[in-house]
Formats: structure tokens, sequence, C-alpha cells
């Protein structure tokens, strides 16, 4: 496909509507979420090679079924979540930089020595707070 040369009218999917089947664990709401190899939607965690696709719009407790019986909907955007301490601490200085998953509500500015996935984008630092602004 070659460059269009005119405008287009882009459809757009509103980020309410994304949605993963979850992997047999619970998804609180308001956490990150990220994907395992097999495509399951599961809690943020230290781990590499996860995907993280955004922020749980609701808890889904799927601990009794099998992988994929339920689906996770979920939000992009920009999310205010945890910083992390002392080396791995996010500051204004690391804005537009990526930040990494250390838990399902904290994020830290290196990826811990190849032991953690990128979460998204670092959009600032509260100051009041210390937590971190995080674009999915």
């Amino acid at each position: 496909m070659t460059a269009t040369t005119v405008e287009r009218n882009t459809p757009r999917r509103a980020a309410a509507e994304l949605s993963f089947p979850a992997a047999v664990a619970k998804i609180l709401a308001g956490t990150i979420v990220v994907l395992n190899a097999s495509g399951f939607a599961e809690p943020g965690a230290t781990a590499t090679g996860k995907k993280c696709v955004g922020v749980a719009d609701a808890t889904v407790d799927n601990t009794g079924g099998s992988a994929g019986d339920l689906e996770v909907p979920i939000k992009r955007g920009t999310f205010l979540f945890e910083n992390s301490a002392t080396t791995d601490e996010i500051t204004d200085a690391d804005y537009g930089a990526d930040c990494y998953v250390v838990d399902n509500q904290t994020v830290a500015k290196t990826d811990g020595t190849n032991t953690r996935s990128i979460a998204g984008k670092v959009r600032g630092v509260d100051a009041a707070s210390g937590r971190v602004w995080v674009e999915f």
C-alpha cells in the first residue's frame, strides 16, 4: 500500500470497547493488565515477554474457570500509578520515556536488568503524591 495523498476518514474504536480473554487469574479494576504469551490477560507483574494493554475497567475473577472463559474490559489512555523507589524512581526528566511494569499498580524507570516488560510512556510525575502518569 502506498501513502495517501488525500484526507481519509479513519475509523476509531473507543477505549471502553477493548476486551481480552482472561487467564486463570483475578484482575482488579483500575490495575495494570498485560497479555501473556498465549494472549490471555493477567495482572501486571515483574516478568519479561508480556504486552501491556492498559487498565482493567472492571474486576474479573477467572480463578475458578479456564483461560478464556471470561473477558476483561480494558481502558487505554493516561492513568496515575505508583512510582518505584530509589534508583528506579521515575522523575519529570523521564517524560516521554518508556516505563516498566513492577506489579499491577507500580511502574519503574528501568527494565530491572531485563526482568520487566514495558508498561507505557511516562507523561509526568504528580508533584503532590510522587505517582506517575502513564500513557497506555
